[in-house]
């Protein structure tokens, strides 16, 4: 079993950069690949990048790859997803989760622990 609790969201301006933090409980979080994916009112839960279990592999949907990165601290059993160059289309609930094995997926039906969400609002 893993816990997530997602924290740092906020509201900004368009340019303007954030980073989301995502606290893991768990003895063996290294062996889980961990995903950020994002919900807007009204939309479905898109993928928004991912990590594999030791931190050596990424995966970025479209829409962010270049403006967004993930990354970890297993010792810390911490994720983090650094946004810059927010644009008000990334306004959404971010969400942490979490799956046992190190290859990375873009799908939700792959992940089986997930966070609450922490809101990102950026207006224009």
């Amino acid at each position: 079993q893993v816990q997530l609790v997602e924290s740092g969201g906020g509201l900004v301006q368009a340019g303007d950069s954030l980073r989301l933090s995502c606290a893991a409980s768990g003895r063996t979080f290294s062996s889980y690949a961990v995903a950020w994916f994002r919900q807007a009112p009204r939309k479905e839960r898109e993928f928004v990048a991912s990590i594999s279990g030791g931190g050596v592999s990424a995966y970025y949907a479209d829409s962010v790859r270049g403006r967004f990165t993930i990354s970890r601290d297993n010792a810390k059993d911490m994720v983090f997803l650094q946004m810059n160059s927010l644009k008000p289309e990334d306004t959404a609930a971010y969400y942490c989760a979490a799956r046992q094995g190190s290859a990375i997926m873009a799908a939700t039906s792959r992940y089986d622990f997930w966070g609450q969400g922490t809101q990102v609002t950026v207006s224009s």
